[in-house]
């Protein structure tokens, strides 16, 4: 039940933490924050995204699993290690993307995964099972 209100504060707070990311570091770097990938659009459709299939995957583990907090652990960990390769590959294959660009939206990724894994793992939230 608890899914229930924690999934949807999880997308938002992913959608937020990833805003803040690109809020402080296009100015700071100097970023083309019209890349399509680091505008506020492409940010919002890929942390929503990407953050709503890991509370699906994460209400899977919870009915099916009978360690889901340190299963889910795991799996986000690993996807958030592969989710990053994208970004790796685009400067030198996409026109407009350089590794500061690339290396920022790998930060994004680290800013959807903190609040997905803090919220939907934390027993006091989701319950006491580990």
């Amino acid at each position: 039940r608890a899914l229930w209100w924690a999934g949807p504060l999880t997308v938002v707070a992913a959608v937020l933490l990833v805003f803040a990311t690109r809020a402080i570091a296009v100015p700071l770097f100097g970023l083309n924050g019209e890349f399509p990938p680091l505008t506020y659009q492409g940010l919002a459709f890929f942390t929503v995204i990407g953050v709503g299939v890991g509370v699906l995957v994460f209400a899977g583990f919870a009915l099916w699993s009978s360690r889901p907090i340190a299963i889910y652990r795991k799996v986000a960990l690993v996807v958030l290690a592969l989710s990053m390769l994208p970004d790796a590959w685009l400067p030198g294959n996409v026109p407009g993307a350089t590794w500061p660009i690339a290396i920022v939206l790998m930060v994004a990724h680290v800013a959807a995964w903190l609040p997905t894994v803090f919220i939907l793992t934390n027993p006091a939230l989701v319950g006491r099972r580990t």
